[in-house]
């Protein structure tokens, strides 16, 4: 039996957070303006968020001990990545309230079960298929058809775990590749563009999502985020839509993100989810100076079971990753007019890894 679900707390109180890298640390500093203290938990000892933490724990996740007197110091536990072992949900659950809960880690941690947790809301995926031998990706790639997608089913994130099934692709060699883990193969989306939403359930169920924004990403990691998105009202309705029941099917409490294709253009657009992070989320990043209240906050927010803020954007914006060394160019974005610059605090630019970002602010629609 988990514990039972406070009505909500009070500023003073102390968030606890699962994972300590950037994700943690703008959550941390957002707790820190709504008057709550942080205590990270991470086996990094050189991780981020423990810059700004009031707290903060060294130790693995599989670390009972840790764990107990961490659950014993904090009123709420959160976390910043989706990929907490199960058993270290389950151990916290026990001890302290923890949002978002079990089952949405469940879904979202194995791409089959999220598929068909989306497919059995009546939303729109793309066509999938089971892969746990061999046999079964010469069956899949039968069904779906090439090209197609061929995934792990967990551990998967900025393209990492997939390989492209084209013509010439041979089964054996892409089984190989993805160390004949437990896979999913997707069918080709034809997609125009990319866009997500990001939105939050609060603990009273009060659904808020910010306006859908359209995602550029580059060798598989997101390069910009731009708002407002390319998309029709009729599609951004029903995108907007689709966050809220999965939400609500999940019991959800906190900010997530649902990503999603966009097929077809004018009366023939529509959208096709791709997957959902349990999380603030990197396309949320804009939200920071482009919105009212922003992702952080609404996080910190809803966990705690405080009234949630105003999504609306503040005009046209733009958010742009600094992956690798990019972010070496700090001095010309602070002499940037209108540029927002959030460096992360990691020591070492190596190519690939997310070091900052950078918003841009428009106030003029136009």
């Amino acid at each position: 039996m988990s514990v039972p679900v406070p009505t909500g707390l009070a500023p003073g109180a102390v968030l606890g957070i699962l994972g300590g890298g950037q994700l943690a640390r703008m959550l941390a500093l957002a707790a820190a303006d709504l008057g709550i203290r942080c205590h990270v938990f991470a086996p990094e000892p050189d991780s981020p968020a423990f810059d700004v933490a009031a707290r903060h724990t060294v130790a693995e996740y599989e670390d009972e001990a840790a764990l107990a007197r961490f659950a014993d110091g904090v009123d709420v536990v959160t976390y910043e990545f989706e990929n907490v072992p199960a058993a270290t949900a389950a151990f916290l659950g026990q001890r302290a309230p923890l949002h978002p809960g079990a089952r949405a880690l469940a879904v979202t941690q194995d791409r089959l079960s999220e598929k068909s947790f989306v497919d059995g809301l009546g939303l729109a995926v793309a066509p999938f298929r089971a892969v746990d031998s061999l046999a079964d990706l010469e069956a899949a790639v039968a069904a779906l058809g090439r090209p197609s997608i061929l995934k792990t089913r967990r551990f998967g994130y900025d393209g990492k775990g997939q390989i492209k099934i084209a013509p010439g692709t041979d089964l054996a060699d892409a089984y190989e590749a993805i160390g004949r883990f437990p896979a999913i193969l997707e069918g080709y989306v034809p997609f125009e563009r990319e866009v997500s939403v990001v939105a939050a359930r609060g603990l009273d169920g009060a659904f808020a999502a910010f306006d859908v924004c359209e995602n550029e990403h580059r060798d598989h990691i997101l390069a910009f985020t731009r708002i407002p998105a390319n998309l029709g009202r009729g599609a951004a309705a029903t995108a907007i839509d689709a966050a809220r029941r999965i939400g609500e099917a999940l019991g959800y409490v906190g900010v997530f993100a649902v990503e999603m294709f966009v097929l077809g253009d004018g009366a023939a657009e529509r959208v096709v989810v791709n997957e959902i992070a349990p999380r603030v989320h990197n396309s949320g990043h804009w939200t920071s100076e482009g919105a009212e209240t922003s992702q952080f906050h609404q996080h910190v927010r809803a966990v705690c079971g405080f009234p949630l803020g105003s999504p609306g954007s503040r005009g046209r914006i733009e958010m742009e990753n600094l992956i690798g060394e990019a972010a070496l160019r700090w001095r010309e974005i602070l002499g940037e007019p209108g540029a927002h610059l959030h460096l992360y605090g990691k020591r070492d630019a190596r190519p690939g890894r997310k070091m900052g970002h950078v918003t841009r602010v428009w106030t003029d629609r136009s």
